[in-house]
């Protein structure tokens, strides 16, 4: 079966072309700056031979169609028809409490999360034209999506409700979602299969750190807490996200600033976090070389990234009442070893034996980090959101078949 997976942003389409149930990735790629100048299509097929095509690219539909003609070229292609494509996996960001687990995308379904625009207006409405367009070229091809928040719909109220009048709650569905799920799913069952253990037995906590971040606490399987609330913002601080802010301080900014709100929502999403602090960049790469020129603002993020990631573990190690896995995952999670060593040097009273000379310059690869005699077990685990998307779209495609 191949399955096409789509993650749509506001001017880009992530894709990835898999041959189900082995799993293989025979194509994959990037269209890139849509209904903006210099559109392009990057694109890998799984014999290495690699592409990149200029060309005008309106819309999300035409983004589709460009990647979907390469897709079957002769040349680069991977398939000779679209006809062999038996289904499309969507990523979808926000499904509020409409659906805790993936669905097969029918006109009601697209409603509801049209619906849940308002909750996620910068990730919703993009990964809705990936949607539109598939049904507007293919409307015969099945389509299923795949949700960040679907993973943490497992959290009791008192986890996920804030402390504000309940009617709020009622009325208009605020309480804390989370993100990245797919990835957290993906990380935690991966490492209890590489360490041989039951998820159902273990208390896990799983650090997805890249540009947007979240940790999230495992209790047993199933998500218990996660950094990330109503939105993207909440937790850990992020590339250009603020994390956990006082919304008092937030008001009195607004207000010393006589600034509007959705000129403050775009301040904390896009000019805050680790760019905002250093005042020079949002890539970590970035900081790490300006902090070894002494840089005191870039000392002072790193610093300030590194605390909240410790302090996000050690009060979820408290919450599930002890952790059995730490997992590091996503762009800085899985290779930036100064990150991971700084967060472990002040663990050891969870009876955590890291070890910091296997951890020194090790990048992308599934490790064990601690030694044998660790009583917790930290782990690198490199993540695959796209897989799990792959995997559910399987699943319910092939159960629909045999129904």
């Amino acid at each position: 079966m191949k399955i096409v997976v789509l993650n749509c942003g506001s001017s880009s389409i992530k894709y990835q072309l898999f041959d189900m149930p082995s799993q293989e990735v025979l194509a994959k790629g990037l269209v890139d700056k849509i209904g903006l100048k210099g559109s392009l299509v990057k694109h890998w097929r799984q014999d290495g031979t690699e592409v990149k095509l200029e060309g005008e690219i309106l819309d999300h539909q035409s983004g589709i169609e460009y990647f979907l003609g390469i897709l079957t070229s002769e040349k680069y292609g991977s398939i000779k028809s679209i006809n062999e494509i038996d289904a499309f996996g969507h990523r979808v960001v926000h499904a509020g409490e409409k659906f805790k687990s993936s669905v097969s995308i029918t006109p009601e379904v697209v409603e509801a999360l049209e619906e849940c625009i308002e909750l996620a207006p910068l990730h919703n409405p993009p990964n809705l034209e990936g949607i539109y367009a598939v049904t507007g070229l293919l409307p015969n091809i099945p389509q299923v999506g795949v949700f960040d928040t679907a993973f943490h719909q497992t959290m009791e109220d008192y986890v996920y409700l804030y402390g504000i009048p309940y009617s709020l709650y009622d009325k208009y569905k605020i309480r804390r979602y989370g993100f990245h799920g797919s990835s957290h799913k993906f990380v935690s069952r991966k490492a209890c299969e590489i360490l041989g253990k039951n998820i159902d037995d273990l208390k896990i906590i799983t650090c997805h750190l890249g540009n947007g971040a979240s940790i999230a606490a495992i209790k047993n399987g199933k998500s218990f807490d996660t950094s990330m609330g109503m939105t993207p913002i909440e937790g850990l601080i992020m590339g250009t996200r603020c994390g956990d802010l006082d919304v008092g301080a937030f008001m009195y900014m607004l207000n010393k600033e006589e600034i509007d709100i959705p000129t403050g929502n775009v301040l904390i999403n896009k000019f805050s976090g680790m760019l905002g602090i250093s005042g020079i960049s949002s890539d970590m790469r970035d900081l790490w070389a300006a902090a070894g020129e002494g840089e005191k603002r870039a000392i002072t993020a790193l610093h300030m990234y590194e605390y909240r990631v410790r302090k996000y573990i050690g009060s979820y190690a408290a919450a599930m009442g002890g952790v059995d896995l730490i997992i590091f995952t996503g762009g800085v999670g899985e290779n930036d070893y100064k990150i991971r060593e700084m967060v472990m040097k002040e663990l050891a009273f969870l009876g955590i034996d890291f070890d910091f000379e296997l951890n020194t310059g090790l990048r992308g690869i599934e490790t064990t980090l601690t030694k044998p005699d660790s009583r917790v077990t930290v782990m690198i685990v490199p993540t695959n959101e796209e897989l799990v998307i792959a995997l559910d779209t399987y699943d319910i495609v092939t159960g629909v078949f045999v129904e």
